[in-house]
C-alpha cells in the first residue's frame, strides 16, 4: 500500500547544526502518526520540510507516491497538506467563520465583496461534518485554546487538507481538551484523514497514534507499532539511556516556615474573587504543592506571592516579614525565584538573546554590573553555564528566545532561576512544554533544592508530577482548598474528587485541617 507521506534519506542542515541527518519516515493513509523526540530532537524542522517551510538539503519527499518539491507552504496546502503550528494564528477579535475562511473568502456581486453568510454556513457544516461542535460567530477571544485549535484544524480542512500536521497540539490544553483533541483525531481518520502530530510525551503518543516514530539528535532510532511498545522503552528510545520515570523523593524533616499565607483573598483582572480565604504554609526544606484544573485561582494565587497582583484582603508573609510591603526587585533581592506560568509573557524578552534573558531580574546586582554597568563577559559567561547544565538547543548565548522550541525556553528559564541560589522557589508548571530527560533533570534539580533546605511552592497541572515530588499537597477548586492531603497516603482518584470540588473519605485526608495548613 502507498503510504500518505514518504521522506527518504531527508537531511537539513543550517549553518553549524545538522537539524534532520538522513531521516526515512513512513505515514499510511487514514492513520495518527506520532513524531517523538527530545526537544531539538529535530521534530518540528523535518515537519517544516513536509510542510514547504525548508527546503531539504537531501533527500526526497513524496506524497501518495508522488515525488513533491514545495517552494513554500503554498504548495504543500494546494496538495492537501495542512499545518497547525504550537502557537496558533489567529486574529482575536475576528469570529470564528472570519478566521477560517481568512484569505480564502468566498465573494458575491462579481467578487467585489465577501459573502459572510456563506462563509459562515461553509463553516458550520464543516464543524458539524467533523463533530467539532464550534459557535461560527463566537470571536477568538471569548473562546478556550481548546476550541481555537480545532478553529486552526478547520482552517486546514477549508482549504482542502487530507494531511494535518500538528506540532505539540497538547501543549496548552487541559486533560480534558487532550481527550476531546484525540477524539477529533478519530473522527478525522474515519473519514479518510492522515494525522501527524509532534510530541515529547510518551504517553500520548502511546494512546492517540497507530504508529510511533522516534527523532533523537536529528536520527531516526525507530519507528514502531504503538500497540506494541511501554513507556520505558520508548523513553530509553529518545534520550539513549534508561530514565527514571517516577521522581523518587527522600523523607525528611522540614524546617522553620519561609512563606505563610493567611487568608489570602484576590480578585482576577475582570474584578470577580479568584481567591477565597486562602491559608497554607511552606517550610525550608519541604515541597508544597498545588494541584487542580487550570482557572482556579492558581494563577492569581501566585502572582500575589510573587508580587505581580495585590490581595483584596489577607496576609502574607515571607521570612517574618510581609511581602505586600515589597516590589518585585525587593522579592527577586531577598531571594525569592520564579518560574511562571506563561513563559512568554513573563518569563523571557523574546526578541532578546540569552545572554541578556539570563540576567532579567539581576542585571543591576553586584554580579553582573559591579561598577552601574553591565559585563557582558560575565553575563555570556552566565548565560552560557545555563545552556550547558540544562542542555538548551540551540547551544549558543547568541540565540534569540524566540528562536527556541518551547521546551528549550522552558529549561533556560527554570535554569536562570534555580541559578539565583533562593530561599523560596514559585515553580509554577516547571516541566511544561519539556521532554522526558529534560523532565527528569528538573525534577532532580527541585529536590537538590529541597535538600539544601530551600522552600518550594510547586503548581502543576500534571498530577503525577505534583504528586510525587511534594510532602505536602493542596487541591484547588473555585478558588479555594478543597483538602491539603499528604500525597503518599491518597489516591489520583481521591485527588480527582477534590479537584472536582467533592469530599473523599479516608480519615485525616477528608479534610483541612488547621495543622495541615501551618
Amino acid at each position: 500500500m502507498t503510504p500518505a507521506v514518504h521522506l527518504d534519506g531527508i537531511t537539513k542542515r543550517f549553518p553549524g547544526v545538522v537539524a534532520n541527518d538522513n531521516v526515512d519516515l513512513r505515514v499510511e493513509e487514514g492513520s495518527v502518526h506520532a513524531l517523538l523526540g527530545e526537544n531539538g530532537a529535530g521534530k518540528t524542522t523535518l515537519m517544516n520540510v513536509l510542510y514547504g517551510l525548508y527546503q531539504p538539503t537531501e533527500g526526497t519527499v513524496r506524497v501518495n507516491g508522488e515525488p513533491r518539491s514545495f517552494a513554500s507552504p503554498s504548495d504543500a496546502i494546494d496538495i492537501g497538506i495542512g499545518m497547525i503550528h504550537q502557537h496558533f494564528m489567529l486574529v482575536d477579535p475576528m469570529t470564528i467563520a472570519e478566521n477560517v475562511v481568512l484569505g480564502n473568502e468566498p465573494r458575491k456581486y462579481g467578487g467585489l465583496l465577501i459573502d459572510r453568510e456563506r462563509a459562515r454556513k461553509e463553516v458550520l457544516e464543516l464543524s458539524d461534518k467533523y463533530g467539532f461542535n464550534v459557535d461560527p460567530d463566537a470571536r477568538i477571544e471569548e473562546v478556550s485554546v481548546g476550541v481555537q485549535q480545532r478553529v486552526e484544524i478547520l482552517k486546514a480542512l477549508y482549504r482542502g487538507a487530507e494531511i494535518l500536521i500538528l506540532d505539540e497540539p497538547t501543549a496548552v490544553l487541559t486533560p480534558q481538551e487532550v481527550e476531546e483533541l484525540f477524539e477529533v483525531f478519530d473522527e478525522l481518520t474515519s473519514q479518510g484523514k492522515t494525522i501527524i502530530f509532534i510530541t515529547h510525551k510518551l504517553g500520548e503518543a502511546m494512546h492517540a497514534a497507530d504508529d510511533i516514530t522516534i527523532l533523537r539528535n536529528g536520527k531516526n532510532v525507530g519507528s514502531l507499532d504503538a500497540k506494541g511498545v511501554t513507556r520505558e522503552d520508548l523513553a530509553q528510545r529518545m534520550v539513549g539511556r534508561e530514565v527514571l520515570m517516577e521522581p523518587q523523593v527522600t523523607p525528611q524533616e522540614p524546617g522553620e516556615v519561609t512563606l505563610d499565607v493567611s487568608h489570602l483573598h484576590v480578585e482576577d483582572t475582570r474584578g470577580v474573587e479568584a481567591v477565597s480565604d486562602v491559608s497554607f504554609s511552606v517550610r525550608s526544606g519541604e515541597i508544597f504543592g498545588i494541584a487542580g484544573v487550570d482557572g482556579n485561582g492558581q494563577s492569581e494565587l501566585v502572582e500575589a506571592i510573587t508580587g505581580l497582583t495585590n490581595p483584596t484582603d489577607g496576609d502574607i508573609t515571607y521570612r517574618g516579614r510581609q511581602l505586600e510591603s515589597m516590589t518585585r526587585r525587593e522579592r527577586i533581592d531577598s531571594g525569592i525565584a520564579y518560574v511562571p506560568e506563561d513563559r512568554h509573557e513573563r518569563g523571557m524578552v523574546m526578541p532578546f538573546n540569552l545572554v541578556q534573558n539570563g540576567i532579567l531580574g539581576s542585571q543591576h546586582t553586584s554580579e553582573f554590573a559591579p561598577s552601574g554597568r553591565i559585563n557582558w563577559e560575565t553575563a555570556g559567561a552566565h548565560a552560557t553555564e545555563i545552556i550547558e547544565e540544562y542542555d538548551v538547543r540551540p547551544p549558543t548565548a547568541e540565540a534569540t528566545a524566540e528562536s527556541l522550541s518551547g521546551g528549550n525556553q522552558q529549561k533556560f528559564i527554570v535554569g536562570r532561576e534555580f541559578d539565583r541560589d533562593p530561599e523560596l522557589v514559585v515553580a509554577t508548571h516547571p516541566t511544561r512544554g519539556v521532554d522526558i530527560g529534560a523532565m527528569e533533570f528538573i525534577h532532580e534539580r527541585i529536590q537538590e533544592l529541597r535538600a539544601n533546605g530551600k522552600a518550594i511552592l510547586l503548581i502543576s497541572s500534571k498530577l503525577e508530577e505534583v504528586q510525587g515530588l511534594s510532602d505536602r499537597l493542596a487541591v484547588m477548586h473555585e478558588g479555594e482548598f478543597s483538602g491539603i492531603v499528604d500525597p503518599s497516603s491518597v489516591t489520583e482518584e481521591q485527588i480527582g474528587l477534590l479537584m472536582a470540588g467533592e469530599s473523599i473519605s479516608g480519615g485525616e485526608n477528608a479534610a483541612l485541617r488547621e495543622e495541615d495548613v501551618a
